[in-house]
């Protein structure tokens, strides 16, 4: 009989923590949402577009000197790709 009750108490105890995550996810999801949907009403407000695209090339170009879509690379490995890493230990 203790047996029964204490694992309909961790069952409730499992229950409950269960619930409370997805509240907290559902929390975070609407959160999320709130925020995307402020993003684009901000970009239709200034007129530019609103897509992932759009947003990655505009963080690019907005940055003085880093690496632009389509232009050159500021270094070029002198070999192809890196496939292995040798680690040494150092004493």
């Amino acid at each position: 009989m203790i047996d029964t009750i204490s694992r309909f108490l961790r069952a409730v105890a499992f229950a409950v923590l269960a619930l409370f995550g997805m509240a907290m996810a559902l929390v975070f999801m609407i959160s999320t949402a709130i925020a995307v949907g402020i993003l684009y009403i901000v970009a239709k407000v200034r007129g530019k577009p609103f897509g992932v695209r759009a947003y990655w090339s505009q963080r690019q170009t907005s940055r003085p000197g880093t690496f632009r879509p389509g232009a050159t690379p500021p270094f070029t490995p002198a070999r192809g790709d890196v496939i292995d890493v040798e680690a040494r230990e150092v004493r």
